[in-house]
């Protein structure tokens, strides 16, 4: 296989005259959303003038970099990379021109035209916006902004911070999904300029690994990276940076480990309530136990992994794996303050990963579906089963125990365990653990282990009989 000519290295040097360089993020002129890096830029064998190789994010390409036998860069899959004309791509806009683009651009007639409705004989309504002038004219005025969504418009930059400060004084939520930043510079430039800004979304922008120019964001209370390629090393340098961080969302990022840096548990954080792990790559409970020490963490999101087990952590085990660096508060239970814990979508199928839920001090809401455990198809377990096994939960996959729903699915899953293992009590003590004290509890009977049980039964059993008296016909002869 040949080398390209001019070489990367000769072409990275030689980019700045083509207004692109490697490692740049662009987007197609013309389309916002079909998003790639700049890999190469320079001649390409057997064309004329200067091209500029993009790997693009969503494939859509004609190779992986090779083109003709001549290796210009190594792109992520076979048909993700292209050659481009310069003129052809867009190195972004700032913010203030994405806001221009977003909320001062008025609707052509053309695209006014498109907006309409389909009548029940298939026939084109168009649809006539009440109050447009109105509500546009109130969103032109920056100033008064408190929120504002810029995903999609090819954000490059930043700009300059005091002219994003002067033109929205009081911006408190800002979403740039889907854009062109990679830079934690420009980052850091945009929330200087907006100093009450305590909410950003920075989702779907491929973030570079190298922290830089980050300063202290202290306003900012909500930050997403979700689709970033951000790993958790990156998270542990974010945090210095972060000192009153409340929420973090960090979906679809292929996180396995969560690695830290000095001790065995995360430390920091003093302000996290809730961590958003979902859409993830972490097969080890392990893992997670390492966020056990996060004093002020109330929710922990990890639907969509690939847990296997779950269990509490023996308070001990951990301090004394701790020890050496004395930064674990004895007194502080693991997971003292946790309240909802999402687990759908993974592979528990143990009964002692659900019972050990009850375990975790102050959980009261979880989610277990999607998890062999917790589909009866698969021999899981059925919803009122997993109501009586956890005793503290009241918000179960998504919906409310009601205090009705809970005292019947105790009184059912106890006469069901009778019903099955009335003759080997050392199997009911073993395999239900709440069996003793939900049956205490409701008073229920020895004598009569069969009753409402969920086995298979005569239809004849589960009826009952009922008698209708119609009172409206004595009612209407006492008036004659």
């Amino acid at each position: 296989m040949q080398s390209p000519s001019p070489s990367r290295e000769v072409a990275s040097e030689k980019s700045e005259s083509y207004d692109f360089r490697i490692g740049q993020r662009v987007h197609s002129a013309g389309d916002c959303r079909r998003i790639g890096t700049v890999e190469y830029v320079g001649p390409v064998q057997g064309h004329s003038g200067n091209w500029v190789g993009v790997d693009w994010d969503n494939s859509g390409g004609k190779h992986d970099g090779c083109v003709s036998g001549v290796r210009y860069f190594h792109a992520k899959s076979d048909k993700s990379a292209s050659f481009v004309r310069p003129q052809n791509l867009s190195p972004g806009i700032t913010v203030l021109q994405a806001l221009e683009v977003r909320y001062k651009s008025s609707s052509t007639k053309e695209e006014e035209d498109e907006m309409y409705v389909l009548s029940a004989s298939n026939r084109r309504v168009s649809v006539q916006f009440l109050g447009k002038d109105k509500i546009q004219d109130k969103l032109s005025r920056f100033e008064e902004l408190t929120g504002a969504s810029l995903s999609f418009l090819g954000i490059g930059s930043s700009g300059h911070p005091s002219q994003i400060s002067a033109t929205m004084p009081n911006l408190k939520e800002l979403d740039l999904t889907g854009n062109l930043l990679s830079e934690w510079r420009d980052v850091g430039s945009i929330c200087e300029g907006l100093p009450t800004l305590a909410a950003i979304n920075l989702s779907n922008n491929l973030m570079s690994h190298e922290i830089v120019g980050l300063p202290q964001l202290n306003n900012i209370r909500i930050l997403v990276l979700n689709n970033t390629g951000i790993s958790w090393i990156q998270v542990e340098i974010l945090k210095l940076s972060l000192p009153t961080i409340e929420e973090l969302h960090l979906m679809g990022n292929k996180l396995s480990t969560i690695t830290t840096s000095s001790s065995i548990s995360v430390q920091g954080f003093d302000f996290l309530k809730l961590l958003n792990l979902e859409d993830n790559c972490i097969t080890d409970w392990n893992e997670v136990l390492r966020l056990s020490q996060l004093r002020s963490l109330e929710q922990l999101y990890l639907n969509k992994n690939s847990l296997n087990h779950v269990w509490y952590p023996d308070c001990d085990l951990i301090h004394d794996a701790s020890s050496a660096c004395q930064s674990v508060d004895k007194s502080n239970r693991p997971f003292q303050n946790l309240r909802c814990l999402l687990l759908g979508g993974n592979n528990i199928s143990d009964l002692a990963s659900v019972d050990s839920l009850n375990d975790f001090p102050s959980l009261m809401d979880t989610r277990l579906s999607e998890n062999p455990i917790a589909d009866p198809g698969k021999g899981g377990l059925p919803r009122f089963v997993l109501v009586a096994r956890l005793s503290k939960v009241k918000m179960l996959n998504g919906s409310e125990v009601t205090s009705r729903e809970r005292k019947d699915s105790e009184i059912r899953y106890v006469r069901l365990v009778m019903s099955k293992l009335h003759n080997q009590p050392e199997e009911i003590t073993k395999l239900h653990p709440r069996f003793h004290e939900l049956k205490a509890f409701h008073g229920i009977d020895d004598e009569n282990p069969t009753a409402g049980a969920a086995g298979p039964q005569k239809m004849a059993a589960g009826l009952m009989s009922v008698t209708l008296k119609c009172v409206g016909h004595q009612l209407v002869k006492s008036f004659r």
